[in-house]
């Protein structure tokens, strides 16, 4: 057979997959609730009861195709978001993420819903939002059914197209890795954020029709931390926005890190409540929150990767 002939074979054999797995690939991500319950649907009611809605919305388009190499696609015009905060996030919240999407709607006419939502809760899980707290909820115990009250991503998908979600700052107490991950461990180290990531990016991707905002890890002051800490803090932030993060998924990044610390290690002296208090001040908040409501309208209109 010439060397023409076989390369032909070969693209019409190529051809011939891509159209079979065309065929056979399907987006639905949330058979699991299609059958649930009436006991799950009051779960779900459950955790919505919680969370504060500031925009209101006609519904939401169920039918969007959002995979792989899809996600410049336009979502729903009436898109919901659900924002996952404890402390520092309120503080960006409170500096008008809800009022810039209320906006936006005013002026381009969508209808675009923002809730906010403390998750996970104090009681009964614990106030832990850490890389290990996210994946025992969502990895670990992962269903239609809540965890300690805690909704999981199978209910949360079910009602919000665009999730975003972060950790408060003692997620950048980094200790030293010892050299034997754990998946299952609460020690806060770059080892153990790095498995709990993956899991949770591969847990994320379960759900195409759905996009994910990851805010990079908020720093702490000087005072309340050390070179040592601070440089694998930064580290982990590098990793998540240059390795973890893959253009083209349904998973986005908004570098919260580099943002309050100018590119440093420490979080800036101006954008923090005081120089013992790793919380943004409300004037950094004012600037932070149109910043972080605007990556969310760009990746709900698929600009994500912009």
């Amino acid at each position: 057979m010439s060397l023409a002939s076989r390369i032909s074979g070969i693209k019409f054999i190529g051809l011939l997959t891509t159209i079979l797995f065309i065929s056979t690939s399907g987006c639905s991500s949330n058979s699991d609730t299609d059958n649930s319950n009436a006991s799950e649907n009051a779960q779900l009611v459950v955790f919505a009861h919680n969370a504060t809605t500031t925009t209101n919305v006609t519904g939401t388009d169920n039918n969007i195709k959002a995979v792989k190499n899809e996600n410049a696609e336009p979502m729903s015009s009436s898109a919901k978001v659900i924002y996952l905060h404890h402390s520092t996030g309120g503080v960006i919240w409170d500096g008008g993420v809800d009022t810039t999407i209320a906006n936006y709607n005013t002026n381009h006419g969508t209808n675009y819903s923002i809730t906010q939502m403390e998750f996970p809760k104090s009681h009964p899980y614990g106030w832990n939002n850490y890389p290990y707290d996210y994946w025992n909820i969502w990895v670990s115990h992962a269903g239609a059914s809540v965890y300690k009250t805690e909704p999981t991503l199978e209910m949360l998908t079910q009602t919000y197209d665009v999730i975003v979600w972060k950790h408060c700052f003692p997620v950048s107490s980094v200790v030293d890795d010892t050299g034997s991950p754990d998946i299952t461990s609460s020690v806060k180290s770059e080892e153990n954020y790095k498995l709990q990531y993956n899991a949770l990016k591969a847990k994320m991707h379960e759900f195409p029709n759905n996009r994910f905002i990851v805010w990079t890890s908020p720093a702490l002051v000087e005072s309340a931390t050390n070179s040592e800490e601070a440089k694998r803090a930064r580290d982990f932030a590098n990793w998540v926005k240059t390795t973890w993060d893959e253009p083209g998924d349904n998973i986005y990044i908004w570098d919260f890190h580099d943002l309050e610390t100018g590119g440093g290690l420490y979080l800036l002296p101006e954008n923090a409540a005081s120089t013992s208090d790793s919380h943004p001040n409300p004037t950094f908040a004012a600037t932070a929150a149109p910043l972080v409501g605007q990556r969310i309208i760009d990746v709900i209109e698929g600009r994500g990767d912009n």
